[in-house]
């Protein structure tokens, strides 16, 4: 059982590893050498191919291997980042996934792991005749002991302390040992059993200080490692090789002079920030270290050109491995302080919350009833701790959005490349939070929707070549807050959509009369419905308007609203408006005559008493209001549900704005706010239009959940 655990904790990490790791090949495509993202790739597969073996994967854990050999290539200068080595390394990815996602290797397709395989090998052949040359220069160098130095190899220090009086498993530390043998020449100066003070270790490699780093990445036993980047018990080395030996052993470089992904600043921050050198000398070297094959250290660059000592260089490093030990210790203190938890675990609290919430609002009828004051007191304080767990249980499940934005760029890559497109993705808001459930209910619309735009959006870059535009199209996935609700805009600057068009597809299909007189923005509404295309033949991918209607009641479903607003040749931005949650809202509750409802107060704009000088009836026989100079229609719930009994001397109407429209509610009772826990209604009422969901009031009765978007659609279009 406790196995069963530990595969399915590994499976669910190297699902995150995954989606990482497909995010930083897309963003290593558009920037090859970004030192930064080599690494946290080379780290990802180091990862999943370690806990892969650990658990039982053995086949992941192989295939991995090999993909982190290349990788392993390529941060140590051998090999350069091609799209087509992004390109193979997705594929590779993708296979990982598949083998994870299969049980017994059932489902997986050999043929197409050995051909990945076949590729990554033609691959690492490349780099090795590339090599050859340097590899027979550095034969020259090699020991006595017959083992051979790389060439410009780092050399650590290794200390493996026991933290306090721990005990600590002999062999499970010295197990890792071999992993530094694979690595480079190893040599343990002192062992545990001689000293009772842990193990000294001096290694030669040509791997940098991460890649050594990364070795004890899942040592378990309660010790402290330090490697530090100097040679213990050495002499100076000779003045002509101060300046690399001392800079070398430190990896710094990046391209940058900035701080890196990980918050730790880079050698040639330092060495500016302490006076040491000026920007310029910093700019200069930088220049040259991107000229430089393989690139060289910061620290080596600015030794040699005489614009700072190698003990002023040694100084930084000693300076930025403190820093990074200190920075490792502080992730390791957040990831102690991090829980994962099953999502069903997850669902279940916060459906016991909405239980606590129904309770809570039915104790404070009781005691409003009493007339208590102790009682009201207690009450009270009741009321603002639901409150309080409510939104905090709440907030557990809210997620950024950004989670879901890789797997969106990897289909505009993959889709615009068979399409023979040139297609950038941007975002932003990624750190905006929504739902989880929401978030994932919303995957297939928006693939649904960039789909769209990329097929039938935007043009081939002949054609925008033709009108002026630059060949790459670009699409935009934002979001943001908006009071209570969240904003998710698709934009691209393609061929954009027609009205003229729009309208006389409709006619032609009967959607709208020949004479009608519609708005832009109403015609533009007609892409969703069912069947509706514009698109002048049918293809594999998609067609503008085909199967929008589907997008549409996968909105709807999540109490959201869409809008559309576009202009030929200006291109179309769709926008999503989306509740935060889904599981409990704040509503305001109504009545009509012995009926009680709820509208979400999202949707609310303010109320009115329903002077009977203020309605009227248009030519359609649509009833109207009259407020403030604004004409707005209105439905009628007594009627429109067939509720008994006569209109109250004097009516509420709520207004609400939905859809970029606003419509009244007319009511007998506005009874005033009410935190409503959504429940789902059943199989035989989950289609009745107008209502979305059921509550549960403090007396036990139900109300039922206005569907306002449902109502302003049916309001318009008895309007036409």
């Amino acid at each position: 059982m406790s196995d069963d655990l530990n595969r399915q904790i590994f499976k669910e990490e190297a699902y995150d590893l995954l989606r990482e790791l497909e995010g930083a090949l897309l963003e290593l495509e558009e920037a090859p050498g970004e030192l930064d993202l080599i690494n946290r790739i080379f780290r990802a597969l180091h990862t999943i191919k370690g806990s892969g073996s650990m658990f039982g994967f053995e086949e992941i854990a192989d295939f991995t291997h090999e993909l982190e050999t290349v990788f392993d290539k390529v941060r140590n200068g051998e090999a350069a980042v091609t799209p087509a080595l992004c390109g193979l390394s997705l594929q590779a990815r993708d296979q990982i996934r598949a083998m994870l996602d299969s049980e017994d290797d059932e489902g997986i397709e050999p043929d197409n792991r050995e051909a990945i395989l076949k590729e990554l090998e033609e691959f690492l052949s490349g780099v090795s005749c590339d090599q050859e040359d340097a590899e027979g220069e550095s034969e020259a160098a090699e020991g006595t002991d017959g083992v051979k130095q790389p060439a410009g190899a780092n050399e650590y220090v290794i200390r493996v302390v026991p933290k306090g009086d721990a005990e600590v498993d002999v062999q499970a530390v010295e197990s890792f040992f071999e992993e530094l043998e694979r690595i480079g020449e190893l040599t343990v100066r002192s062992g545990h059993a001689e000293t009772g003070a842990g193990w000294e270790l001096f290694l030669v490699t040509d791997h940098a200080r991460d890649g050594v780093e990364d070795i004890f990445f899942f040592l378990t036993a309660d010790v402290e490692i330090d490697i530090a980047a100097q040679v213990a018990e050495a002499g100076p080395p000779p003045p002509e090789e101060a300046a690399v030996s001392e800079a070398e052993p430190t990896t710094f470089t990046e391209g940058d002079e900035g701080a890196g992904t990980d918050g730790v600043r880079r050698i040639g921050e330092i060495l500016v920030e302490s006076g040491d050198i000026r920007e310029s000398d910093l700019h200069e070297a930088l220049e040259e270290q991107e000229q430089s094959s393989p690139k060289r250290p910061i620290g080596q660059i600015l030794a040699e050109k005489g614009k700072v000592g190698p003990e002023k260089v040694s100084q930084a490093v000693k300076m930025q491995d403190e820093a990074k030990r200190q920075d490792g210790h502080r992730k390791k203190q957040e990831a102690l302080s991090s829980i994962r938890v099953a999502a069903e675990k997850l669902d279940y609290l916060v459906d016991l919350v909405g239980e606590l919430v129904i309770v809570q609002a039915q104790i404070t009828q009781v005691v409003s009833e009493k007339n208590d004051p102790a009682m009201t007191l207690l009450a009270e304080e009741l009321e603002r701790l639901s409150d309080e767990l409510r939104d905090s249980t709440l907030g557990i499940r809210m997620l950024p959005i950004g989670t879901s934005f890789s797997k969106f760029r990897r289909l505009v890559r993959d889709l615009s490349a068979d399409l023979g497109k040139k297609i950038s993705l941007s975002t932003s808001g990624a750190e905006t939070e929504l739902d989880k459930t929401v978030i994932e209910r919303l995957g297939d619309p928006l693939v649904h929707l960039l789909r769209n735009s990329i097929d039938h959006g935007i043009e081939t870059p002949q054609e925008r070549e033709a009108k002026g535009k630059p060949p790459q199209g670009n699409i935009l996935l934002a979001a943001e807050h908006s009071g209570g609700e969240v904003l998710i805009r698709i934009t691209d600057d393609g061929r954009g959509m027609s009205s003229e068009m729009i309208r006389e597809k409709g006619i032609e299909r009967g959607l709208i009369a020949k004479d009608a007189e519609m708005a832009e923005k109403d015609l533009l509404k007609l892409i969703f419905e069912p069947g509706f295309s514009t698109a002048s033949e049918v293809t594999s991918v998609s067609g503008r308007g085909v199967g929008m209607d589907v997008v549409k009641r996968a909105i709807d479903s999540l109490r959201g609203l869409i809008d559309i607003d576009s202009k030929p040749d200006a291109g179309t931005t769709i926008t999503i408006r989306l509740p935060l949650t889904l599981a409990i809202i704040d509503g305001l509750q109504v009545r009509v005559e012995d009926e009680y409802y709820v509208i979400p107060l999202s949707l609310v704009e303010e109320c009115v008493e329903l002077s009977r000088s203020d309605v009227d009836e248009n030519e359609s026989g649509q009833r109207i209001l009259h407020l403030r100079g604004e004409i707005v229609p209105y439905v009628h719930i007594r009627d429109f549900f067939r509720v008994e009994g006569d209109n109250p001397p004097i009516e509420q109407i709520v207004i609400t704005g939905a859809e970029g429209s606003r419509v009244g509610i007319v009511v007998d009772t506005v009874i005033g706010e009410h935190q409503t826990v959504i429940k789902s209604l059943g199989r035989v009422y989950k289609d009745v239009e107008g209502i979305s969901g059921a509550t549960i009031k403090g007396d036990g009765s139900i109300a039922l959940i206005l569907d306002i978007p449902s109502l302003v659609r049916r309001v318009i279009a008895e309007s036409h």
